[in-house]
């Protein structure tokens, strides 16, 4: 594949990219603006920039997640995982390091104009999204190198990016965004989940202590299971608890998809989970659309 498109820039940067992972970034922005939408608080404008920003913050994480898993030995010949543009020649340091410095710059810029909307809030919300972003794989304390990648996931692609979407367009917060936040945040850690569970073997041999080499490859299966327990759960519980109209169970249709998914993961190794963390992205993005029409509607 890597000599295939090697001499297609653009199909090289659109492979350092991680396209099949950028689904993730829509779904916070999507459920985000929902509850602003049901809240009569819609703006079209902050939206789209929150929906940009959100994904240029998980480009930017890509790269730097491909550049510095490449010079600490993580990704190599023998990655089971899909093919890291670095690691396969197609990209030098330095052109990595620019792209990095360009999209966390472009994100930057771009979010000033939610600050100006908004104030000081938003301002610390996006600088720590883009430190959290190359402290990710980066720094004297890489996040996904101490086991707490999961949480940097949950929070600031789950919690935080939902929330936000809602504050620039609502400029208040709202219990309801955050209750709704939470589906969102888990089945995009679940994402990460199935790619430390396959890499487990690797990773512990490279010290990349996800919680998938400290506590096991069975914990990361329960960690999938609660995940998705929890996520079917959410909008039972704001059925009943806010009084909304059934429309808020249309997740609910995802759920064929999480049991298959479920079941992947305990009978598939290696290569065979690519395509179970192709189909977590998908299932991330198809219920939080759902999610976001039942919540427009309720």
């Amino acid at each position: 594949m890597a000599k295939d498109i090697s001499k297609n820039r653009i199909a090289v940067w659109l492979l350092a990219s991680r396209p099949k992972t950028l689904l993730a970034a829509l779904a916070p922005v999507f459920v985000g603006t929902a509850v602003a939408a049901n809240a009569g608080k819609l703006n079209l404008s902050a939206a789209l920039i929150a929906l940009i920003c959100s994904v240029l913050i998980q480009i930017g994480t890509n790269f730097v997640n491909d550049l510095y898993d490449y010079l600490k030995g993580a990704d190599d010949e023998n990655r089971v995982g899909p093919t890291r543009a670095l690691a396969a020649g197609l990209i030098s340091q330095e052109q990595m390091k620019r792209a990095i410095y360009f999209t966390f710059g472009a994100t930057f810029l771009l979010g000033l104009y939610l600050v100006y909307l908004t104030g000081w809030i938003i301002l610390l919300v996006g600088i720590l999204s883009i430190v959290s972003g190359y402290a990710y794989t980066a720094g004297p304390y890489p996040l996904a190198y101490n086991g707490l990648g999961d949480i940097f996931v949950f929070l600031f692609f789950g919690v935080v990016a939902t929330l936000g979407t809602y504050y620039v367009q609502a400029i208040e917060f709202s219990q309801f965004a955050l209750l709704a936040s939470i589906p969102v945040g888990l089945l995009i850690t679940n994402i990460l989940v199935v790619n430390n569970y396959r890499d487990a073997d690797e990773d512990k041999k490279k010290s990349k202590n996800t919680l998938a080499v400290k506590f096991g490859k069975s914990f990361s299966l329960y960690q999938y299971f609660f995940s998705l327990l929890i996520s079917f759960l959410i909008p039972l519980f704001l059925y009943f608890s806010y009084g909304t109209t059934p429309f808020i169970l249309l997740p609910l249709l995802t759920l064929p998809l999480a049991i298959k998914l479920q079941i992947d993961m305990t009978r598939l190794n290696g290569v065979e989970l690519n395509k179970t963390l192709e189909l977590t992205a998908k299932l991330s993005i198809f219920y939080s659309l759902l999610f976001s029409i039942g919540i427009i509607l309720c």
